[in-house]
């Protein structure tokens, strides 16, 4: 079965300027741009130290400032920063440069409002790194949608029960927002990517007693009116070993089937393969052998398509900040509906 798993490289690429040089930076960004053959001309943190380090090992240059880093020539900014610092950054960038920014698009809808004002102000080419889209396996899955094989979606269902070591990123300690905003949105920007934009959102997102984060656990519906049914059930408390543990999709549609694991969330970092199985025209299940998987490649496939967006090779910007916020709009009606007063239940009569 031919299915696109990979984006096109560009053929005039860019080099590619970090902003940030965190765990996501070493492990996904600087690999993937490796492993694709694109140029990372310099890196810049805040932990002068800890950009000088990675600098030295992928052998670029270390930035003292984001002004020094921004005066870097005709390049793609790459905003690996935490949400709170995306403006900053973005406000010293030269008026139309190429950017790339870490999800989420700010820390709520209110600074997603802001970048898409700054972004449009400076005319910036900015998208947002929703990268579960450029991943071999989602690909592919659009791809096999596209080519009808399996007829109309008529359900998704998002089912993760993992024991996620949120740990390894400091900077969520206190955050207000954890869940949905830092995590799920991923699933929420794919849901939309494949079925649109909903008509709404029933959800309830929580922490868990053993956990110091805001929110871990979440369930959501999201209103596609009477044909779609699509929901998603995320606990990231499931700390009982990898026996029952699951991170997948499922999409039924009018004439076949899609079954998706997310490999990298089971056992991260290190991760388990990536799957992608179908059954076009309730032919019988078939795994696609996939050629790659979700970290790194599909960094470099977020980043060819930007870079073939601003040298003309690509007509279309995907997860530009126009799109991106309303991935944070459906975020923003998330977290209202989970601090909304349930529909109560009536009581029994005396």
């Amino acid at each position: 079965m031919n299915l696109r798993q990979h984006w096109a490289l560009a053929s005039r690429a860019r080099p590619i300027v970090i902003m940030g040089a965190g765990s996501i930076v070493s492990d996904a960004h600087l690999p993937a741009y490796a492993k694709a053959g694109y140029v990372v001309q310099g890196i810049y943190d805040p932990d002068l130290g800890k950009a000088g380090a990675l600098a030295d090992e992928w052998g670029c240059t270390a930035y003292a400032s984001v002004g020094e880093a921004a005066a870097s020539g005709d390049v793609v900014f790459d905003l690996a920063t935490p949400p709170a610092a995306h403006l900053d950054v973005l406000r010293q960038l030269p008026i139309g440069a190429a950017a790339l920014i870490q999800k989420p698009m700010g820390s709520d809808l209110t600074e997603a409002t802001e970048i898409l004002a700054l972004c449009r102000a400076r005319r910036l080419q900015a998208a947002v790194n929703f990268q579960l889209r450029f991943s071999p396996m989602m690909l592919a899955l659009q791809d096999a949608i596209d080519q009808g094989l399996l007829g109309e979606v008529l359900d998704f269902d998002a089912w993760l029960a993992l024991d996620t070591p949120w740990g390894l990123w400091k900077f969520l300690e206190g955050l207000p927002r954890v869940e949905i905003a830092l995590h799920s949105i991923h699933y929420l920007d794919f849901v939309r990517g494949i079925l649109g934009n909903p008509q709404g959102i029933h959800a309830r997102t929580i922490g868990h007693p053993a956990s110091s984060m805001a929110q871990t656990r979440t369930s959501a519906i999201l209103d596609y009116g009477e044909r779609v049914r699509c929901s998603l059930s995320v606990n990231h408390d499931h700390a009982f070993g990898r026996r029952f543990q699951a991170c997948e999709f499922r999409l039924c549609g009018s004439e076949g089937a899609a079954y998706v694991k997310l490999g990298v969330n089971l056992d991260y970092p290190r991760g388990e393969p990536d799957e992608l199985w179908l059954n076009p025209g309730n032919t019988g299940w078939q795994q696609i052998a996939l050629t790659g998987e979700w970290f790194p490649d599909a960094f470099a496939s977020r980043m060819s398509q930007l870079q073939r967006f601003v040298t003309g090779e690509d007509e279309r910007l995907i997860s530009s900040v126009e799109d991106a916020w309303q991935t944070m709009a459906l975020v923003e009606a998330a977290y209202i509906s989970s601090a909304s007063p349930a529909t109560p239940i009536a009581e029994l009569p005396s």
